[in-house]
């Protein structure tokens, strides 16, 4: 299995999923990054990560490299904004030949969404399942034995793949 960690992270809590996972698993990390940053503090940061969540937005990234014939398995990390998956996602799945691979996905949360996310998700992918699915709660910002034991299984399940 040749895999990618396609991601991204607003305060941290998924870049540091992302990299847990990647260690255990060999992956290569691909962070996306919008041209235009949301504001991460205060009433704005829920107010327009919430909105363009909402209104499925897909908003212009900075230039990154990614070669689909590389990978068999693409991992999508992001934070549940608003009961979906980050915007930044839903461009890269626009902008690239993602048919043939296998998919797995991670969610951080502060609450609760991500299922509702997932299944949004695999609406946007074409695709009724995942390979390996994993809720986290905000893994960084409240560290937790139990949420490094499910990384590790979820780890496990990408290496079957």
């Amino acid at each position: 299995m040749k895999a990618l960690i396609v991601y991204f992270s607003l305060e941290g809590n998924t870049q540091y999923a992302a990299e847990k996972i990647a260690e255990e698993t060999g992956a290569d990390l691909l962070r996306l990054y919008p041209e235009k940053q949301y504001p991460d503090s205060g009433f704005r940061k829920f107010f327009w990560g919430g909105k363009s969540a909402v209104m499925a937005e897909k908003p212009a990234l900075q230039p990154y490299v990614f070669d689909s014939s590389a990978y068999d398995t693409i991992v999508f990390g992001f934070p549940v904004w608003a009961g979906n998956f980050a915007p930044p996602l839903r461009t890269f799945i626009r902008d690239n030949d993602l048919s043939g691979k296998n998919f797995a996905a991670f969610a951080c949360q502060s609450g609760s969404g991500a299922e509702k996310a997932f299944g949004k998700l695999k609406a946007a992918l074409g695709t009724d399942s995942l390979a390996a699915e994993l809720i986290l709660i905000d893994p960084k910002a409240r560290p937790d034995a139990g949420n490094d034991a499910r990384i590790s299984g979820f780890c496990g399940k990408l290496l079957q793949l």
